[in-house]
């Protein structure tokens, strides 16, 4: 039996998940060190820093040259960086292979998706309207958008109770332990994807319903709803 067949709803990670952003991550967090007086970063440092948002992403910056930092130095390290990802949002971030024509079969089998992201809420509209994959999601939340983010359950949680699903029909997709613990905890299926950002982990070992290596097989999982379905969730 498919361990998938109540999905009617989808929550998907954004970084490491549907785009590869590190390349953009990388030049505004060298940019952000550089400012700061301090040595640059390469694109692989970032690889393994990104999933916990751009507050955490910095603190780790800091740490790679030697700085435990407090609240202000905190704050100074993700102004900088925030200035910098302004001017380079999507100048080399790309979609992984076969995101656009899954998401579009997706919508078109009626599914409903929303966009659950660590990522600062100030980036993700523009960044989802470059990448042409912005009219997917009827709704999108960062990691701003509430009180907790991911790894906690909220916002998942907020997706169920606002979209009136119980627990086993939606599902989350993401590459990092952030995203499989969440949907551990709200009490719902995840498919953990293998070639993301998971701070060198294999994501197989955090546990998710389903691993797979490649985006577009998640189609294989999630046939289309019937035409009942469909109109109970327009």
């Amino acid at each position: 039996m498919n361990a998938l067949s109540a999905i009617r709803a989808i929550a998907f990670d954004l970084d490491g998940t549907l785009v590869d952003s590190v390349p953009d991550l990388a030049v505004a967090c060298d940019g952000a060190l550089r400012q700061l007086g301090h040595p640059g970063c390469s694109e692989a440092q970032v690889r393994n820093w990104v999933g916990n948002g751009a507050r955490v992403l910095m603190r780790r910056a800091l740490a790679s040259v030697g700085i435990d930092a407090d609240e202000a130095q905190s704050d100074q390290a993700l102004a900088a960086f925030q200035h910098h990802y302004r001017q380079h949002l999507s100048g080399g971030s790309r979609l992984y292979p076969g995101v656009s024509d899954t998401l579009a079969c997706l919508a078109r089998r009626g599914y409903r998706m929303a966009l659950i992201t660590n990522k600062p809420m100030e980036f993700v509209p523009d960044l989802l309207k470059a990448l042409e994959i912005d009219g997917y999601f009827d709704l999108c939340l960062g990691g701003d958008s509430l009180a907790e983010r991911k790894p906690s359950p909220l916002p998942l949680n907020h997706v169920l109770g606002l979209w009136q699903l119980a627990p086993e029909q939606m599902l989350m997709v993401g590459d990092s332990r952030n995203d499989i613990q969440a949907a551990a905890a709200a009490g719902i299926a995840s498919v953990g994807l293998s070639y993301g950002y998971n701070y060198g982990e294999d994501i197989r070992d955090s546990g998710p319903t389903l691993a797979l290596d490649h985006f577009e097989t998640l189609l294989a999982h999630l046939p289309a709803l019937n035409q009942e379905e469909n109109t109970e969730h327009e």
